[in-house]
């Protein structure tokens, strides 16, 4: 594959910086004269907005920085990259940072584009979910190249997690539909999609989901809207924080969305997630499972995504509550406490979750 020295970040058009590689095969990035000018930190903790060149530390993102690493598949994305690469006779352990970036081009989570462009996508809106979930569970299957990994490679653009899935377009809408993963029950996609209504009732934020032919889970992506798409970083590349591990307490997540969003609805909606996630047993909340958007010139919390019950490490949350990873009440109310939540109003939301939880 074609050697690259530096890539182009985009924005809506507007080149907000250049990325390259330092001898150490660290990261280096400046933003551009330009977008000095009228735009914002694409990165306020890491990337702070003024005339510099930054150098990326060599951890947690392997010498990247995490508002650019949020942009690069992993787990199943990774999976799919890595086989279709070798399918062309390409080593893709012998790739950098840079040139993975090129792959994802114009087709990455968020907004963030990146130039050369090498990426592939379809368009196509005859979708074959029984198809795809065959053939994602033949990748699974097998060390091999299964028939369908052109197919899936350009259905997957650059998703993250450990189930299979794509980006599809249906309606000219952009949905994120799931597939069964080889330990995954039968029925986890109504699994997903009964716990996202659930949590649409106890008050979370969630962008629309839906149950595509009554078994394959599917939300709308909330980084694509009508006029375009949405800058958006995860608490992972935020805080520079590794996902992989537990590396986040739920009072420093909470601290950073007051300081990022300066809005105590933010928190409060955060909070609220904290506790459903407690109280369903979703354990798997690390710290690319919650997100931070640019809205109209203000940072703002994402709509919340993967809430359903899920392991952790040997039990316990990734993401602990007050120091706990098998919090209780009083963990929860002590971490409101601590983030300046008045105590009955958390009391309050705790109470009615908990309600609607153990009615499901």
């Amino acid at each position: 594959m074609k050697e690259i020295n530096s890539v182009n970040v985009f924005l809506n058009k507007q080149q907000v910086g250049t990325l390259g590689m330092t001898d150490n095969h660290l990261c280096a990035f400046e933003y551009d004269a330009d977008f000095l000018k009228n735009g914002f930190s694409i990165s306020p903790f890491y990337l702070p907005f003024k005339n510099e060149v930054f150098i990326a530390k060599r951890a947690p993102f392997h010498g990247g920085f995490g508002v650019f690493d949020d942009c690069l598949p992993d787990g199943w994305g990774n999976l799919i990259l890595d086989r279709y690469l070798k399918g062309k006779g390409v080593n893709p352990y012998e790739l950098n940072i840079l040139q993975r970036l090129a792959l994802v081009g114009t087709n990455g989570r968020g907004a963030l584009e990146f130039h050369p462009d090498w990426s592939e996508s379809t368009n196509d809106e005859r979708i074959n979910f029984d198809q795809l979930a065959n053939d994602a569970g033949a990748l699974l299957a097998s060390d091999f190249e299964t028939k369908g990994i052109d197919t899936l490679y350009r259905y997957g653009g650059s998703p993250g997690g450990a189930r299979p899935k794509v980006f599809v377009k249906i309606d000219n809408e952009e949905w994120l539909v799931k597939f069964k993963a080889a330990n995954d029950p039968e029925n986890i996609g109504e699994t997903e999609y009964n716990y996202s209504l659930l949590a649409k009732e106890c008050g979370i934020n969630m962008p629309e989901t839906k149950l595509f032919e009554g078994k394959y889970f599917g939300t709308k992506r909330f980084d694509r809207t009508k006029n375009g798409k949405i800058h958006t970083i995860s608490a992972a590349g935020l805080l520079n924080a590794n996902f992989q591990e537990p590396s986040l307490d739920y009072e420093g997540l909470l601290q950073a969305c007051l300081v990022l969003t300066k809005n105590m609805e933010e928190v409060l909606q955060l909070f609220r997630i904290m506790v459903f996630n407690v109280l369903i047993e979703n354990k798997d909340d690390h710290a690319k499972n919650f997100s931070f958007q640019w809205i109209e010139n203000e940072w703002r919390l994402a709509p919340a995504y993967d809430l359903l019950p899920s392991d952790g490490f040997n039990g316990h949350h990734t993401t602990t509550v007050n120091a706990n990873g098998k919090p209780t009440r009083n963990d929860i109310l002590t971490v409101a406490d601590k983030i300046g939540i008045n105590p009955q109003i958390a009391k309050a939301i705790f109470e009615e979750i908990e309600e609607k939880v153990k009615a499901r």
